[in-house]
């Protein structure tokens, strides 16, 4: 009896492992055409806060929230460039686009540092900026 115990034990072992392994979890892909973490509609943000370089080659913001700060670096800079020169003169405008994961941040992010858990870096595929008139869409 205590044979055949045995024997049903060593085939569990062997088993079980089997059965709880759940195959490889999938990476996230990071960058413009990575996956979409969140889209944002209507984004509420200050003109100011967005920061183009010459010519609109390059584009980024960054929010605060008094503990963390988040970077949104432009996918399309130069696509929403000539929106953003449209908007001049405005104090508010609203942001839409997709929000992916910035790649090197997503590489220096697996140490779980003090930095990336405070400082998150992100792309922006932006799909429209227009103005806020305080209320009125």
């Amino acid at each position: 009896m205590l044979y055949i115990i045995r024997k049903i034990l060593v085939v569990l072992i062997f088993i079980l492992p089997l059965f709880s392994w759940s195959g490889c979890k999938k990476q996230v892909k990071c960058g413009c055409d990575g996956d979409v973490l969140r889209s944002w509609d209507n984004q509420l943000m200050d003109r100011s806060s967005i920061r183009y370089g010459t010519d609109g080659a390059s584009a980024s913001f960054i929010i605060s929230s008094g503990y963390y700060y988040d970077t949104y670096y432009f996918c399309n800079p130069g696509e929403m460039y000539d929106e953003y020169l449209d908007l001049e003169g405005e104090d508010q405008l609203l942001l839409s686009g997709d929000l992916f994961w910035e790649c090197t941040y997503m590489m220096n992010s697996s140490g779980n540092s003090y930095y990336t858990y405070y400082y998150k870096v992100y792309n922006i595929k932006v799909t429209e900026l227009k103005s806020y008139l305080y209320g009125k869409k």
